[in-house]
């Protein structure tokens, strides 16, 4: 788009980088004094149901019945077992450890990218960096317990790491998908989906009795009032920057949000980091760095060569998408 100013690129990506690295502590504030499950649901509930009324307010067209079979599935994929499980895990597990583990989402993309039938080889670079980053979880999570320390709690780890497996499936799956041409159309339905089997879950896990209106505190309220509207808006403004930029640029959210969600859960909630934390963050960050910059130079390489080369590199590129679309969902 060369009429779009360098200014609203620029105020893009902030926003995508700053608001989404900064959901992660909203979620943990908001789980403090409600169940998460009922969190997450009413969060998806009313976000989603702003989208879907955005995105019809705007022209789009009419979802048929086959796209609301596809956009569950993929609701369930990644707003329930996605961020349903992320929810829960941050009553135990820190909002900046939260989103570092998230990071892991681009690594899952690549390999089940790659063995799926007719699936995409990734590079060797891109392997490396894919095993330098579950190598940094597995330290980060320090099963050994080396030199007497134990970083985080292993049950909400391990939900994390099956939300981001359950992210990259759905987020892959929604690649080949039949699904309405808006994405805000159909991030809506996937949203309204997801959060009414969340409050169905609540329901039967038995947290509606749980849950105390009085006790419910303003932080906690507030929190939930910052992730389905300007979560909501935020994903907007992704749409937007997917037109106005690249998909391998706006894909640099998976080694930023973890940076801002680290430095804003140590200022504003008190979340010790150790040298140990932050020496695995560097190695979690840089794998994610060797993926992504392997699909931004494959993009251009294909861009330069034939009009069937610009194709494929589109493809490549939607693959990138699909991680910024995946945290769109998730954060």
């Amino acid at each position: 788009m060369s009429n779009v100013s360098r200014l609203n690129i620029v105020l893009g990506f902030a926003t995508i980088y700053i608001i989404w690295g900064s959901t992660y502590l909203a979620i943990g504030w908001g789980v403090e004094t409600m169940p998460p499950f009922i969190m997450a649901g009413v969060r998806f509930l009313i976000g989603g149901g702003i989208l879907y009324w955005w995105a019809r307010a705007r022209g789009a067209e009419k979802p048929q019945k086959k796209h609301w079979l596809t956009t569950g599935i993929i609701g369930l994929l990644l707003t329930v077992s996605g961020i349903g499980l992320v929810t829960w895990a941050e009553k135990t597990v820190p909002t900046g450890i939260t989103a570092l583990m998230i990071a892991m989402v681009p690594m899952w993309i690549v390999l089940i990218d790659w063995l799926r039938p007719n699936g995409t080889r990734p590079a060797a670079i891109a392997i490396f960096g894919v095993l330098l980053g579950f190598g940094g979880v597995a330290f980060l999570i320090n099963p050994t317990d080396i030199g007497g320390l134990s970083e985080i709690d292993h049950l909400g780890a391990f939900l994390i790491a099956v939300a981001c497996f359950s992210w990259a499936l759905g987020s892959v799956y929604s690649r080949y998908a039949a699904q309405p041409k808006s994405q805000a159309l159909s991030a809506g339905m996937q949203m309204i989906i997801g959060g009414a089997v969340l409050i169905l879950l609540a329901v039967l896990t038995g947290e509606h009795t749980e849950i105390e209106l009085a006790a419910i505190s303003a932080k906690s309220l507030w929190s939930l009032v910052y992730l389905f509207t300007i979560g909501s808006f935020t994903y907007a403004v992704y749409i937007w920057l997917m037109k106005a930029s690249t998909p391998a640029r706006v894909s640099t959210y998976a080694y930023v949000n973890p940076i801002i969600a680290l430095f804003l859960g140590s200022l504003l909630n008190g979340e010790a980091l150790s040298n140990w934390a932050l020496g695995c963050s560097v190695v979690i960050i840089l794998a994610v760095v060797l993926i992504i910059s392997t699909k931004a130079r494959a993009q251009k390489i294909d861009m330069g060569d034939s009009e069937i080369s610009t194709t494929e590199a589109s493809d490549s590129e939607q693959i990138a998408g699909d991680n910024s679309e995946t945290a769109a969902e998730c954060c």
